[in-house]
C-alpha cells in the first residue's frame, strides 16, 4: 500500500469515478491508475469499486469504509508537512482563505492588511467562490479557513465561530420615490428588485421574509455580488437589496442607502475550520485579527471537541 494508491481512491470519489479525470488530476496515465487500483484490491483481498466492464460505477461497502480512512490518512500526511513547515519557517509559508466576494471585498481588507504587516513573508491566497465551493475547499484541505454566511454551519466535520452580524439594506438611485417614505415589505414588493443569487449573502432570509408576509416580489435580476447589483440599480433597472456593509458613500455617490433592518432578520457570517486540519501559527494570528477573542487556546479547544 502506498500514498499514490490512497490518493487515487480519494480522487476517484472526487472525480465521480471517471478514470480519465482521475489520471489528469494526478498527472499520471489512465492505465497507471487502473493498475494501482487492482494492486490495492489484490493486497487487501476485497473489491473496492463497483464496475461495469472497465468502468467504475461507485464504491462497494468495503470501499466506502476505506474512503473514510483514506481521507483521514491523507489529512494526517498534510498535517505532517505543515508541522515540519511550522518549525522550519514559523514566519513564512502560505495561508489559504476560502470566502465569498462580499467578504473578500468588504469585510476582510483591513484584516488582511494588518495580517500582512505582521507576516510579510506569508503568501496569502484568497479563493473567492460560492458557499458550496468554500465547503468543498475546506473538506479537501485546500483551504485553511472558510468564511461565509451560508453553508458552513451544516457540516459536523467543521468547527465554526461567529465572525460578525449584519443586516440587509435597500439601495436606490438618489431622488427615488422610496426615499423619505416608511419602508415596508409591501412597498418593496411593488418595485422591480435586484438582489443576490439564491444561496448567496442571506438571499434565503430575504425570500423567507416576503413569503411570511404573503408577498411575491418581482425580482428582475439576481447577481453574485453587491457591486453588480449597485451597477444595475444605478442605471435604473430596479431597487437593490444588498448587505449593508457593501454600501460606500464615497464610491456610490449616485445612490442612497435605506435602512431595512426592521424588514429582514440579521445574518451571521461565520468562520469555519476543518476538524483535524493542522494550522500554522500565523493562521491563529489571522483568526484573532478577525475576532480578538479567537485566541489560539480557544480555537484549539474547539477543534479538539468531538464533532
Amino acid at each position: 500500500m502506498n500514498l499514490q494508491q490512497l490518493r487515487i481512491v480519494r480522487e476517484a470519489v472526487q472525480q465521480n469515478f471517471n478514470l480519465t479525470d482521475v489520471a489528469a488530476a494526478l498527472f499520471t496515465s489512465q492505465s497507471g491508475v487502473s493498475k494501482h487500483i487492482k494492486d490495492l484490491e489484490d493486497e487487501l483481498g476485497v473489491e473496492l469499486f463497483q464496475r461495469r466492464g472497465k468502468r467504475l460505477l461507485g464504491l462497494t461497502e468495503p470501499g466506502k469504509e476505506l474512503a473514510v480512512v483514506v481521507d483521514r490518512m491523507l489529512q494526517d500526511v498534510r498535517n505532517i508537512k505543515r508541522l515540519a513547515e511550522q518549525f522550519s519557517g514559523a514566519d513564512r509559508g502560505q495561508l489559504t482563505i476560502a470566502t465569498t466576494h462580499t467578504q473578500a471585498r468588504y469585510a476582510l481588507p483591513q484584516i488582511v492588511a494588518r495580517f500582512k504587516a505582521a507576516y510579510p513573508r506569508v503568501h496569502l491566497v484568497l479563493h473567492q467562490g460560492s458557499p458550496a465551493e468554500i465547503v468543498s475547499l475546506l473538506q479537501s484541505g485546500e483551504a485553511d479557513i472558510g468564511i461565509a454566511t451560508e453553508a458552513l454551519g451544516k457540516d459536523d466535520a467543521f468547527v465554526t465561530f461567529p465572525f460578525y452580524a449584519w443586516h440587509h439594506s435597500v439601495v436606490v438611485p438618489k431622488g427615488h420615490a422610496l426615499e423619505g417614505r416608511p419602508l415596508t415589505l409591501e412597498t418593496l414588493a411593488e418595485q422591480p428588485l435586484i438582489t443576490y443569487h439564491e444561496g448567496y449573502t442571506g438571499r434565503a432570509r430575504i425570500d423567507a421574509s416576503f413569503a411570511a408576509a404573503g408577498l411575491a416580489p418581482d425580482i428582475v435580476m439576481s447577481a453574485l455580488d453587491a457591486d453588480v447589483i449597485k451597477t444595475y440599480v444605478q442605471v435604473g433597472l430596479g431597487v437593490g437589496i444588498i448587505a449593508a456593509m457593501a454600501f460606500e458613500p464615497a464610491r456610490d455617490p449616485g445612490l442612497s442607502l435605506l435602512d431595512a433592518s426592521h424588514l429582514f432578520p440579521a445574518n451571521t457570517t461565520r468562520i469555519a475550520l476543518k476538524r483535524g486540519h493542522y494550522l500554522r501559527g500565523f493562521a491563529y494570528r489571522f483568526l484573532q485579527e478577525c475576532v480578538d477573542t479567537l485566541t489560539e487556546d480557544v480555537v484549539r479547544d474547539a477543534m479538539e471537541l468531538d464533532g
